[in-house]
């Protein structure tokens, strides 16, 4: 997949192409439900299938006090983007100055002379421009003067994306399938309750945090349970404080290669037995490994099911064996996951 940042990057006379536009988020079952159809589209037509999103998100930049948590950091956003079968994906950074275009100038830069847009799918509640005072009836008409088509795409809900029922659980949040549409939002919400398995499901794959691994404390060592913490400038939204079963993938690892995927217990929280930590920390202990160096390495943490909340123990003595307790369940949750992967 061809990944470019800027109009430059865009080779001369590339197109026809079959283009969409969004944030997307998470890249979420929805997301992932739309782009493979688009996908199939552009192969069917003979065009090229893009995606053109924005770094930062609009709101960090018109509402950075109001603007929610990303669910995945650009390298993420890439990464499962690519997974979709797209063959290149636009991302522009998004400024004010960027924003003060009319929709006629935006579709005109970058869908039209850029990408050669033929196709432009977007949703109903499409907005872009200055103001974001276009909409579809502005996307319609532009394709009418420019010469593309406009194809819209409807939400996409629980069992209408491909899922058979098998695919949804039976209770919790996810119940009906027909309650909601597949969301970055809805993604959020279960994130800040600790339900990384729910997420799991909406998002189609396990919630990943990456980043750098920092020195911290070296208390977990000196019990017993190294642990990588990692950076505060870690990507991906960080969920409710508690502790997780999760993996730890090392991204300059082959896939596949030893080593590259470990089983981990994820601490998420302020680690209130102790006295003076008033940052929430992210750090995983890896199972069974006290002989690896993983300072300085960008590793990415997969979040399987959230054990239980953050806890203040009376003594060290008594954090020890809970450590113990979580630890073997980490090992009994992540054997099921496996064996039912």
């Amino acid at each position: 997949m061809h990944r470019w940042t800027e109009l430059a990057d865009v080779p001369a006379g590339f197109g026809p192409s079959v283009v969409t536009i969004g944030n997307f988020d998470g890249v979420h079952r929805g997301h992932v439900g739309v782009l493979t159809r688009m996908v199939a589209d552009a192969r069917a037509a003979q065009a090229q299938a893009v995606a053109v999103t924005f770094s930062p998100h609009p709101q960090q930049v018109h509402r950075p006090d109001q603007a929610p948590p990303l669910l995945t950091g650009d390298v993420d956003r890439m990464e499962l983007l690519a997974e979709t079968g797209l063959d290149a994906v636009l991302m522009l950074e998004y400024t004010l100055d960027f924003a003060r275009q009319s929709p006629a100038e935006f579709v005109e830069r970058y869908l039209v002379g850029a990408l050669g847009a033929r196709t432009v799918v977007v949703g109903r509640d499409v907005r872009f421009g200055w103001g974001n005072e276009g909409d579809l009836s502005t996307m319609v008409e532009l394709g009418e003067r420019f010469g593309f088509d406009v194809e819209v795409i409807e939400d996409v809900a629980p069992g209408h994306d491909g899922a058979t029922p098998a695919d949804e659980p039976g209770e919790g949040r996810l119940a009906d399938p027909l309650r909601r549409r597949w969301s970055s939002t809805w993604v959020r919400e279960l994130l800040a309750e600790g339900d990384v398995r729910q997420a799991a499901r909406v998002l189609g794959r396990p919630h990943r945090i990456r980043g750098v691994v920092v020195h911290g404390d070296a208390r977990g060592r000196e019990l017993g349970f190294p642990t990588a913490n990692l950076a505060p400038e870690a990507t991906g939204m960080v969920p409710a404080d508690g502790v997780y079963a999760g993996w730890l993938r090392r991204t300059d690892r082959p896939a596949g290669s030893v080593d590259s995927v470990l089983p981990a217990a994820i601490s998420i929280g302020t680690n209130p037995t102790f006295e003076g930590l008033r940052r929430r920390r992210v750090e995983a202990y890896v199972l069974d490994r006290t002989d690896l160096d993983l300072y300085g390495e960008e590793v990415v943490l997969e979040l399987v099911v959230r054990l239980r909340p953050t806890l203040r123990f009376e003594s060290v003595d008594a954090l020890v064996d809970q450590m113990r307790l979580d630890v073997e369940r980490v090992r009994e949750e992540l054997a099921g996951a496996a064996s039912s992967a």
